[in-house]
């Protein structure tokens, strides 16, 4: 098959590959040209991403996979197209800006031919793919969705770091807006995707169909809100455990030792793409589900708790040096969005602090384009805040933080041991 992806960014390159690997001849088309030439050099864009670059650089090289920055290069003739572009949302109002997909979207129906299968795998709010893209797509391109092309909606469920493992893990989910379409979407997935066995899954691993587009749509939505009301909730146990002198952590354990409870970890923010976005995009078509409201609310405003718990600690934050520890999201992975990073410096420069930040995965210069002074450990702070798991601070003493008063470990990644002495907080006691 010939196959245009239509966004290259750490989901769509992988896919592209993923496809080009099962076979397949893959055009990617990306409006940065800065990208679309690293790519056709077989150079990943955005290092970090497990086995990307070694197979980037096999299918470059044999022709199978190449970039374009012209929708025109790439969408005619093509038997399927998959759109991976970022759908953003708005931080005070929580309106999804379709800014981004919408000039996409109208990019790609003006060069669509007969007989093609357009799949979405961006998340969206229920009902988006029927109800926008449906009839954009038709009044731009002249053509009939279910017959003269297939609209199907089939939400990416994969990590950063991971995608190749994932994209074999977990069954891939479709919703077409008819039967017909479905099982295109259905026959061009099994065609380009390989799955592992699972034992635990109630039917064999692979293409699910969902029946309708909305289906889909939801599932993506509802399994990515679930994790964010989870952490809400073990947010809310953390904080009451503090209260009352409870070690929060080991409550957590005891709760998971039967299989009807998965609480997950409490923690100083909850980042990236996904989680603190998607739950957002469910209330945009849902505004009645407070529980979701409510969860993602508590959970945005964990860093501005753990500003004031350290105050309460320290008193007037005024001109003290406060650190904070981890600019990414998570541990582990570069990427800042939605990091907690932002709301805790902004808590800290509120209270007066002089604020610097530190992350092994970033350079000065990178931590400085972002408007804040970069720590080098070894230098003198008062206060320290872990805001990302990454394992290298397992490994912190007060000896690489000379001067600290106090360190709140946002993420319970530190080792208390290597802290006797030195006063250090966890959400949720413990540790």
């Amino acid at each position: 098959m010939r196959v245009a992806v239509v966004a290259l960014g750490k989901i769509g390159l992988p896919l592209a590959v993923q496809f080009a690997e099962a076979g397949h001849e893959v055009i990617g088309v990306d409006v940065q040209e800065a990208v679309v030439d690293l790519v056709n050099a077989g150079v990943e864009p955005f290092p970090g991403e497990k086995h990307l670059q070694e197979k980037l650089s096999v299918l470059v090289d044999a022709g199978r996979l190449r970039a374009t920055a012209k929708y025109g290069d790439a969408i005619p003739s093509a038997d399927a197209v998959v759109v991976v572009v970022p759908l953003f949302v708005n931080d005070e109002t929580w309106v999804p800006d379709f800014t981004w997909m919408d000039a996409a979207t109208r990019s790609l129906a003006e060069h669509l031919t007969a007989g093609t299968l357009v799949s979405y795998e961006t998340t969206l709010p229920v009902g988006t793919t029927r109800t926008r893209w449906k009839p954009l797509i038709e009044e731009i391109s002249g053509l009939n969705e279910g017959e003269d092309f297939h609209l199907v909606f089939s939400p990416e469920r994969v990590l950063t770091g991971r995608v190749f493992a994932d994209l074999r893990r977990y069954p891939k989910l479709v919703g077409g807006l008819s039967e017909e379409g479905t099982a295109r979407a259905v026959e061009f997935y099994e065609a380009v995707l390989s799955f592992d066995q699972r034992a635990d899954l109630a039917r064999p691993n692979g293409v699910w169909d969902m029946g309708t587009a909305e289906a889909a749509e939801m599932a993506k939505l509802a399994e990515t809100t679930y994790r964010d009301v989870n952490i809400g909730l073990a947010n809310q146990f953390a904080l009451f455990a503090d209260k009352v002198g409870i070690d929060v952590y080991r409550v957590i354990e005891a709760c998971n030792s039967q299989p009807y409870s998965h609480i997950h970890r409490p923690g100083i923010a909850v980042g990236g793409h996904c989680i603190p976005v998607y739950p957002r995009l469910y209330l945009s078509t849902d505004p009645d589900a407070s529980i979701v409201r409510t969860a993602r609310q508590s959970n945005a405003g964990m860093p501005a708790h753990v500003v004031a718990r350290a105050a309460e600690v320290l008193g007037d934050l005024t001109g003290l040096r406060a650190l904070v520890l981890g600019a990414s999201y998570r541990g582990r992975v570069k990427e800042t969005a939605f990091s907690g990073v932002f709301a805790t410096v902004d808590a800290l420069r509120s209270r007066g602090a002089v604020v610097t930040v530190h992350d092994p995965m970033y350079s000065d210069d990178e931590l400085a384009a972002h408007g804040w002074e970069p720590y080098h450990l070894g230098e003198n702070v008062d206060l320290a805040i872990v805001q990302a798991d990454h394992p290298e601070y397992a490994a912190l003493t007060p000896a690489d933080l000379p001067g600290v008063r106090l360190l709140f470990d946002g993420r319970g990644v530190t080792d208390a041991a290597r802290w006797i002495g030195t006063p250090r907080l966890v959400i949720g006691g413990g540790q």
